[in-house]
């Protein structure tokens, strides 16, 4: 694999203490569109997820299930997987931390880093919290008012024990000069500014281990210790690709090109693990994107909430899906909600948007021109010879943008993007037709109703190849509802071919017709 021709896209790995929550499936969804473009624009993608197992909440929950910890991860796993495949993730490789290629990976890094002699064993007191499974500072239970400032219904624990260290506090200059000279590896900038000022404050040396726990790695130049959850869960990024199973590729695969994280734990991803891999003397990844969060609205208070299982209200991704659609689901969190910040949450917002931008918009588009194309053609337009399909256009340069599409896209910026696409593109389609009237004109001049049709037609292929990304099943009913793949098969677009009309020989309707009428999209939900 030519390595200017691969990409390597990571996300956060999941505690399967629980199913995943809409917050959850918003990362996810991320990153989805994220591979699809890249393989849009020619790269061969490695896309990993996975559960991050090796946790105290493993052993706690499948206790209170009366299951083994391995057969309860295991059932997580399927229902997480379960979620993603409803949610259309393209994601080549799952992993779970308590698989055998992480335990080997796992345990040749962090006897790697041992041999550095950037580990020591100490004694360690602090207030733990078992939500995030970490040790937080005297300043930060103090900023929270004694609580954990991730999980202030989760009481914290002290807890004083014998582990080993890792010399974090060691890599302070090496972090900055790196921040330096890769001014783009954290990302949005928030982020990065949050990242830099952390590490030019105070870095502390940070608990690798811990003593007396059954199920996890064992640490192998001390066997009474287990890896500490966030050393072993960090690995995964490197484990899954080969590093301790498979050199060759680990070689073709390593580096990552972006890991896809929450905004909530960037400073394990950009400070803990940037320097972990100095010292094992591995590259670091390219780049480091933390997005925000999904804060969901109580629709009788008006309070606009974290989502919290300990709040109630944690709204399930197939909840959704059942009520709408896996694409509503994905339009509504990549359009309503800034990745790189946050978004809000509710049932009347959420059928608002998909009233408005899917039913009543593409859905609505969609239906019209194909029974309009039946009903006046018999399905068949004919030759696109002499057709100028560029007519709706009107003024709408669309080489230029898509190439701004392509960079936002590139960028994270997914909401700005799919606004455009709606504003600019999918809206030209309407107001061609309301200027047009072809269901008007039909009765005094086919061949003029025939030169809209087609037009609107490559409406059709354009915008299908635009939202790929995002709503891959509805771009490609889009692209097969005419014989586009006469002219390019659908798995070969690309943004690049978006601006450059059809040029098939004719243009014939070939989607699905059931008694004479396509079928509904995206049938319309009736709001309070």
């Amino acid at each position: 694999m030519a390595e200017q021709n691969r990409f390597y896209i990571t996300t956060a790995i999941d505690y399967p203490n629980s199913r995943p929550h809409i917050g959850t499936a918003f990362e996810k969804i991320g990153a989805d569109v994220q591979a699809r473009f890249r393989r849009m624009e020619g790269a061969s993608v490695h896309f990993l997820m996975g559960n991050d197992e090796n946790t105290n909440k493993v052993t706690l929950r499948a206790r209170e299930l009366g299951l083994e910890p391995k057969a309860y991860v295991d059932d997580m796993a399927r229902q997480f997987q379960e979620v993603w495949t409803a949610l259309e993730i393209s994601n080549n490789d799952f992993i779970q931390t308590s698989e055998a290629r992480h335990h080997e990976g796992c345990k040749k890094f962090i006897q790697a880093v041992y041999d550095a002699g950037d580990i020591y064993q100490g004694v360690y007191a602090g207030h733990y919290c078992t939500g995030c499974e970490s040790f937080k500072t005297e300043k930060e239970v103090a900023e929270a008012g004694g609580k954990c400032p991730n999980h202030p219904n989760t009481p914290l624990s002290w807890v004083e024990e014998e582990n080993y260290y890792f010399r974090l506090s060691a890599y302070r200059d090496r972090l900055l000069a790196f921040y330096a000279e890769n001014p783009d590896f954290i990302q949005p900038e928030s982020r990065r500014n949050e990242i830099v000022s952390l590490v030019e404050g105070e870095l502390k040396d940070v608990a690798i281990s811990r003593k007396g726990f059954t199920w996890g790695i064992p640490v192998p130049f001390d066997p009474d210790q287990t890896i500490y959850v966030w050393f072993d869960a960090l690995l995964n990024y490197v484990t899954a690709v080969g590093y301790g199973s498979d050199d060759e590729r680990f070689a073709r695969l390593w580096p990552a090109d972006v890991h896809v994280i929450g905004k909530d734990i960037t400073r394990f991803h950009c400070a803990l693990w940037p320097a972990m891999l100095m010292s094992a003397g591995v590259a670091l990844p390219r780049k480091v994107f933390g997005h925000g969060f999904v804060y969901r609205k109580n629709e009788e208070t008006g309070e606009v909430q974290k989502l919290s299982k300990s709040l109630g209200n944690v709204v399930e991704p197939m909840d959704l899906i059942g009520q709408f659609s896996a694409e509503a689901f994905r339009y509504y969190f990549m359009s309503q909600c800034p990745f790189g910040g946050d978004g809000e949450f509710s049932f009347e917002r959420f059928a608002d948007a998909y009233n408005s931008g899917l039913a009543n918009n593409l859905g609505n588009l969609y239906s019209r021109i194909l029974t309009m194309c039946l009903k006046y053609f018999e399905g068949d337009l004919g030759s696109t010879e002499g057709i100028d399909l560029t007519i709706w256009r009107k003024g709408l340069d669309v080489g230029a943008l898509t190439e701004q599409l392509r960079g936002q896209v590139g960028a994270f910026d997914y909401s700005t993007a799919l606004q455009r696409i709606w504003l600019e593109v999918v809206d030209a389609a309407n107001r061609y037709i309301q200027e047009t009237e072809p269901f008007k004109l039909a009765k005094t001049d086919l061949e003029a109703t025939r030169v809209v049709l087609a037009n609107v037609a490559d409406w059709m292929r354009l915008t299908a190849i635009l939202i790929k990304p995002f709503l891959p099943r509805t771009a490609e009913t889009f692209y097969r509802a005419f014989d586009f793949e006469s002219d390019r098969p659908w798995d070969d677009v690309s943004y690049g071919m978006a601006a450059t009309p059809f040029s098939g020989a004719s243009l014939r309707v070939t989607a699905p017709i059931v008694n004479g009428k396509p079928t509904p999209l995206f049938p319309k939900v009736e709001t309070r």
